[in-house]
């Protein structure tokens, strides 16, 4: 849970350094970069909650009929 939050942390950080970066010089990388990142996080999150319920749900269940 730790990771996970610090990821969210440091996404959200970098994104507003982005966005914050376009205001100030409207230079259309920091948007581009700022998609990229929010894609790259989007995707470490689901693979996070498709670890969390492969752990949840499928290996206890296994555990179940062992």
């Amino acid at each position: 849970m730790i990771l996970l939050r610090l990821l969210l942390l440091l996404g959200g950080l970098l994104l507003a350094l982005c966005v914050g970066a376009y205001a100030y010089t409207r230079d259309p990388g920091y948007l581009h970069f700022a998609w990229q990142l929010v894609r790259f996080v989007v995707v470490l999150l689901l693979v996070f909650a498709a670890l969390f319920v492969l752990e949840r749900y499928v290996l206890v269940g296994w555990r179940v009929l062992l």
